[in-house]
């Protein structure tokens, strides 16, 4: 069985605990330093996935609420999963005008592909914003499947010809997807995608069997009665989902969850390091953006300076360990 993935609950606020924690960032350089022309937001992966609306509601928010005097422009980079992005960004050694917005490929892409020379630990830790969460789903026109039995049941039925659909090779998707082929003893044929958005709507039209998506990739087509969540990786129940248990229920103790964080370029300067504190962290606080979290079952408190940088080392390591027993890291 895969390691299970390390949540820092030490750091457990609850919304009003974490509201208070951020509350107290900003200092004298946030008012001395501004940016000077468009802050280019690097989304390392595909439109329409959870990273994307994320960052596109972030981006609303700044400019609905005018918290920033020039535009914040979404970027993505999707390719190589995630590789193009985290190239990019090394590459923007000491710019104080360019962020990213990254998912646990963050750990996974540097992992398996070292010739990319990616040291996470060299990027200017900013903001978490949240752990999104993972749901096991199917077409809700499978009227033989509603519990992890009968999916267990349909997909050894079909064997290899049973796909999975996910977002790149070795990714968060891949992982699951390995954990439930060793829990279960399947042989699903895991196929990747660019973009959550993408692979949800793979499931919607019938042209996979299954997906573990974010809530947020998979809500709307669940909302139009096209799929259902049958059980998800999180330590307790989604509200939205109060019918789906979690595996840990089922005597599967595995949970995961993704990190949603605010990244800056390398060798960034500590004036503008302050201002991106401060202005994601009056984001993380707008109503806008507390809603966002819950309708989308976005959890986990926010995370800055030291305490995110031993975050990203935690979940680095724990995500080494995962790949090793992949078989993708010798």
């Amino acid at each position: 069985m895969l390691q299970r993935s390390g949540r820092m609950l030490g750091l457990a606020l609850g919304v009003t605990g974490a509201t208070a924690f951020v509350a107290g960032f900003g200092s004298a350089a946030v008012a001395e330093w501004k940016p000077r022309k468009p802050v280019e937001f690097v989304v390392m992966a595909g439109k329409g996935g959870g990273a994307d609306k994320a960052v596109r509601l972030m981006q609303s928010i700044i400019a609905k609420e005018k918290l920033a005097a020039v535009p914040v422009v979404p970027v993505n980079k999707p390719g190589g999963s995630g590789a193009e992005a985290l190239v990019y960004m090394k590459g923007k050694k000491g710019d104080d005008h360019t962020i990213m917005f990254t998912l646990n490929s963050f750990y996974t892409t540097p992992l398996r592909q070292k010739k990319l020379g990616i040291d996470v630990t060299k990027f200017t830790p900013v903001m978490r914003m949240a752990e999104d969460t993972f749901c096991l789903w199917v077409h809700s026109d499978r009227k033989d499947i509603n519990n992890v039995d009968d999916f267990v049941k349909a997909a050894k039925a079909e064997g290899n010809k049973w796909i999975m659909a996910g977002t790149g090779k070795a990714s968060e998707d891949n992982l699951l997807t390995d954990f439930l082929n060793t829990a279960y003893g399947l042989d699903m044929k895991y196929i990747p995608y660019k973009g959550g958005g993408k692979v949800a709507k793979e499931l919607a039209g019938k042209n996979a069997n299954s997906t573990v998506n974010n809530p947020s990739e998979q809500l709307g087509f669940y909302e139009a009665g096209k799929t259902k969540p049958i059980a998800c990786f999180t330590d307790d129940r989604i509200g939205l989902f109060k019918d789906a248990p979690t595996f840990k229920e089922l005597g599967k103790d595995f949970v995961y969850y993704m990190q949603r964080t605010v990244v800056g370029a390398p060798g960034m300067s500590d004036e503008a390091k302050a201002y991106y504190k401060d202005l994601f962290t009056k984001v993380f606080n707008s109503e806008a953006w507390q809603t966002y979290r819950k309708k989308k079952a976005l959890q986990g408190d926010p995370l800055s300076g030291e305490d995110l940088m031993a975050y990203w080392k935690k979940e680095r390591d724990v995500h080494e360990d995962m790949l090793k027993k992949m078989g993708e890291l010798n």
